[in-house]
């Protein structure tokens, strides 16, 4: 017959000791289980092999170089350009009077569609070289004026789109490394947008219009776009420049980041008296994700993070479970009658571990899975260091997290099995379903923030841009949430259910 420890009975016990020797009860019962101790070993070797696996997976030897801006993040530089030298100080000023957008219905089937990032104006770079310095005044298809510089920049203008009866005018004054964008209705009262100083502009720089159509997003992707614009009144002043004409040329055509045209779309430009007629496609902004698809992350590196979840849930899991099972609860409750005291040293020893052997298999990945990606030709979206730390740390918390919340989903359920399938229930299958790319966005966005997965969040590391369209989902790397926000949740989850887990185990017999 197996005896019982009623919690009346428990309580009339005291305490035998302090929270410290509890711990330490805690942490010998889990060395001397060696498939504890295995499993956790098992979690970090698997972000290792995974980590191996994502960084020889992909072959890009002979591809293109990705263009880097001058802050060194990756941009699409391509688009097309009407330009002529200018040396020293100087002004460009020109009307815009159109600007019209198609985008393909099938193919060869181009018809009229809206690119609310489609761009028209005026731009000084300092070279035709992929990812120089720069500073732009455009229109845009239905975000109005805006003065953008260096491709990280914005700066929102004048409202409302341009037509033949509404034409907008625009200027560049540059003076040294400052240049000052200015907005106009009438080309006689101007509005200054905004004033950028680019520090890699040189002495001669190239001057003129541009033209950018960006993929436009539709549905679960993207499709390309081609854009024209008509432009008058163009004017050059300056300190010295050129006595020869415009040149027209579409950069970066051979660019990783550069979607192309679609079919039957081309770049061109055309003189009629003093109408300029502009066509181009691509874009002048930081590169993200939908843009440079071969691209790789920390969070790509990372991804054995996945499989680690399910070894440290079944650890986790069992670290309980297994006590009911062999009655070993009954002893340890009578060694220390308080029990939400043991349930939060079993969290402690359990969550401590998992941290450890999530770090150590994070700090082993990430390297590893880097240099061979790189030995590959694998572009790799550049990371601050302070970012990587908060990767590798926020990586071993969300482990370290998960790991708690099986625990007290163990004390819970007081089976193994059904709290192992209950943990990758809520943990490991939202995460999943984020994962799947044609996942509505919606959806997607809201398992990012309601449920465990959130702590996903942690492993972010790509930037979002509000002046560059594009799918900003989970799937793509991008989540709702801030990352240590994120990382919020799943732990917030497993304190909750350590107070449910401690509840129920004062009230129950054991």
């Amino acid at each position: 017959m197996t005896a019982t420890t009623s919690p009346r009975a428990a309580g009339r016990r005291s305490g035998r000791g302090g929270f410290l020797p509890l711990l330490r009860a805690e942490w010998t019962k889990f060395r001397t289980v060696r498939s504890w101790v295995t499993g956790m070993g098992v979690a970090a070797l698997l972000m290792v092999l995974v980590a191996l696996l994502a960084g020889a997976s992909s072959d890009q030897k002979g591809a293109p170089p990705v263009p880097v801006g001058p802050g060194g993040e990756p941009v699409t530089d391509s688009y097309f350009l009407v330009h002529k030298p200018l040396t020293g100080d100087g002004s460009v000023t020109v009307a815009v009077s159109a600007l019209r957008s198609n985008v393909p219905k099938g193919p060869g089937d181009l018809r009229p569609g809206v690119v609310p990032w489609a761009k028209a104006g005026l731009i000084v770079k300092e070279s035709t070289r992929q990812g120089s310095s720069y500073a732009a005044v455009m229109v845009t298809g239905k975000h109005g004026v805006r003065m953008q510089d260096d491709y990280v920049n914005d700066t929102a203008g004048p409202p409302g789109p341009v037509s033949a009866g509404s034409p907008r005018w625009l200027r560049l004054d540059r003076s040294g490394t400052e240049v000052t964008g200015y907005a106009s209705s009438d080309g006689r009262h101007w509005t200054e947008v905004g004033t950028a100083r680019v520090s890699g502009l040189g002495s001669t720089v190239r001057v003129g219009l541009f033209v950018a159509s960006p993929p436009a997003v539709e549905g679960l992707g993207t499709t390309g776009s081609v854009s024209t614009a008509v432009f008058t009144d163009l004017r050059l002043r300056g300190e010295r420049t050129t006595g020869g004409g415009w040149s027209g040329e579409q950069l970066g055509a051979g660019s990783p980041t550069f979607a192309g045209y679609p079919d039957d779309g081309s770049g061109s430009f055309t003189r009629s008296g003093g109408r300029i007629t502009v066509t181009g496609a691509g874009d002048i902004a930081p590169a993200v994700r939908d843009s440079l698809p071969t691209g790789g992350t920390l969070r790509d590196i990372l991804t054995g993070t996945f499989a680690a979840l399910i070894a440290v849930i079944v650890v986790g899991a069992l670290f309980i479970t297994s006590e009911y099972r062999t009655h070993m609860i009954h002893l340890t409750l009578a060694a220390d009658p308080r029990r939400s005291r043991v349930l939060v040293a079993k969290a402690v020893v359990l969550g401590g571990v998992t941290f450890v052997a999530g770090l150590a298999g994070a700090l082993l990945a990430v390297p590893l899975g880097e240099r061979l990606a790189r030995a590959n030709g694998v572009y790799l979206f550049p990371v601050a260091s302070s970012t990587g730390i908060r990767v590798a740390f926020g990586t071993a918390a969300l482990l370290a997290a998960a790991s708690v919340l099986a625990l007290a989903l163990g004390a819970v359920l007081r089976h193994s099995a059904a709290a192992v399938t209950t943990a990758v229930v809520v943990i490991v299958v939202p995460y999943l379903l984020t994962a799947v790319p044609f996942m509505p966005a919606g959806v997607a966005d809201q398992l990012a923030r309601v449920t465990p997965a959130a702590g996903f969040a942690v492993q972010q590391t790509l930037v979002r841009y509000e002046h560059v369209a594009s799918h900003y989902t989970p799937y793509h790397g991008y989540y709702p949430l801030a990352p240590w926000a994120g990382l919020a949740v799943p732990a917030g989850y497993a304190v909750a259910g350590l107070v449910v887990a401690a509840v129920l185990l004062r009230r129950r017999d054991a």
